[in-house]
């Protein structure tokens, strides 16, 4: 009888451990090929101008949706909307890098190259514009004009466009026009706020009383004008006084949107600029990348203010690179895949240096695809290929050299992929990290190598999660399944 209790529990712990070490290694996919382009929907409730939250509110809320209905790409097949969106993930990484590389020793903040209560809201995914950014609709002025602007973790000038124009690109909306607006102020020359910008004495010599804005991205594209203030509506709820430029001249790869709110860690974002308000707080939440919002899926969000942080949420603190304010910059340990530590993968790849401002890994919601220094990421690709030999390998795809043949199946078992940071553990759903490039069935594994030596955490591998941004607490934290 001792021995037949002591069999079942040796087999209960012997099973228990399998199970365990099992679920661990392993997770399903649920196997989706690319979708056909999703019509922009927005929700009828989410009023810009109403009465639905008090000016005096210290916390807001604002749906984001898929921006497809933007792009003028909207008739292309879902494939050529992928690559597409790969070509502009591309850009933007050539982008941040470069800022990353000519700001070394400067503020990244007060730099405006030449072109060579809270709230809450819906995002919008640019997927089909190739972007990979999101989106979200505010009002602008008073009174408001209602308008899409991309939000951006990766940068701090908030702008749109504004007439008149000597030179505007597409976008949905009607082009703002400040004389319309009982709230727009100019900038006078000479300022505080017009010396926050490196090269307000620009407009002295211009012998102009007002202070003028230049921002470029590494791509190419630019934007120029009037640096002004001007009244911003969020779902009822607005914001006075916000800087902002207001670009006369705007060229470049822009589709759809009026222009850009600036979400960066830099004392001219949005966030910076409306710590007093909504204490530093703001989080995000992006749902699947082709999700507009419908009843059958919970839309993106973006929340300010307390309510924007999560208690449970896993945190990590914010590190600071001097040479680059910027940035949201993470400490990054370690990966584990199929439930163990991929051994090339260390702490000392994704280290920050702070003489140098060289290295680090930041977190950005304009990059789609997670890109790791190329050390990092080779043994990060070989520990995935040997976790995932059963599934039928497939061809390269664009920038993704591990690819699987998935036509026909409806899931599969995938290694799990976990993010060790300072503070805690990241564990992704499979959709995060394996993802459908086409529509008959060929998937590929999320992540890129880079040359250079900062890597940076893509909103693919955020969907799914809440994660939110103390600025006061110096810390970020990530919430799954909590949108």
């Amino acid at each position: 009888m001792e021995r037949k209790v002591l069999n079942t529990l040796i087999f209960s712990v012997l099973f228990f451990t399998t199970s365990a070490s099992s679920s661990s290694q392993y997770q399903t996919l649920v196997v989706n090929t690319l979708p056909s382009a999703a019509t922009l929907s927005w929700p009828d409730s989410e009023s810009l101008t109403g009465d639905s939250l008090p000016e005096s509110t210290t916390s807001l809320s604002v749906h984001l949706s898929h921006v497809d209905a933007l792009s003028s790409f909207s008739d292309a097949s879902p494939t050529d909307l992928f690559n597409l969106r790969l070509q502009r993930d591309s850009l933007r990484v050539e982008s941040i890098t470069s800022l990353a590389a000519v700001s070394r020793g400067r503020n990244a903040t007060r730099r405006t190259p030449r072109p060579a209560g809270g709230f809450s809201g819906t995002v919008i995914s640019g997927l089909s514009q190739g972007s990979g950014e999101y989106f979200m609709r505010l009002g602008v002025g008073t009174p408001a004009t209602d308008v899409y602007m991309v939000l951006d973790t990766g940068s701090d000038v908030v702008w749109l466009q504004c007439s008149p124009c000597k030179a505007c690109y597409n976008q949905s909306d009607p082009i703002f026009d400040p004389k319309r607006s009982k709230t727009f102020a100019t900038v006078p020359c000479g300022s505080r706020l017009c010396r926050r910008l490196d090269d307000s004495s620009e407009c002295v010599t211009r012998r102009s009383k007002t202070c003028l804005y230049q921002v470029s991205y590494g791509d190419g594209s630019f934007t120029q004008g009037d640096f002004a203030t001007e009244t911003l509506t969020f779902h009822g709820a607005r914001v006075d006084h916000v800087p902002l430029g207001c670009g006369h001249d705007n060229e470049g790869l822009f589709v759809g949107a009026a222009g850009l709110l600036g979400l960066g860690r830099g004392g001219l974002s949005f966030p910076s600029q409306t710590k007093n308000r909504y204490n530093g707080k703001f989080s995000y939440c992006l749902v699947d990348r082709t999700s507009s919002g419908s009843s059958s899926k919970p839309p993106s969000t973006i929340v300010f203010g307390d309510e924007a942080v999560p208690k449970t949420s896993v945190f990590t603190p914010l590190l600071t690179n001097q040479k680059l304010d910027t940035f949201y910059y993470l400490q990054l340990l370690g990966i584990s895949v199929g439930g163990s530590r991929v051994r090339g993968v260390s702490e000392s790849q994704f280290k920050l240096d702070a003489a140098t401002g060289n290295g680090g890994v930041i977190i950005d919601s304009g990059t789609s695809v997670t890109r790791l220094t190329q050390s990092a990421y080779v043994a990060l690709r070989d520990a995935f290929r040997l976790g995932a030999t059963r599934l039928k390998r497939a061809p390269s795809y664009s920038l993704f050299d591990t690819c699987f043949d998935l036509s026909g199946m409806t899931t599969v078992k995938v290694p799990t992929v976990v993010f060790h940071f300072g503070g805690g553990d990241v564990s992704l759903p499979a959709s995060n990290y394996l993802i459908p490039v086409n529509t008959q069935g060929r998937f590929c594994f999320a992540f890129a190598g880079t040359m250079g030596s900062l890597s940076i955490i893509g909103n693919i591998q955020q969907q799914g999660f809440r994660v939110a941004y103390d600025l006061v607490g110096s810390r970020i934290g990530f919430l799954s399944r909590a949108c």
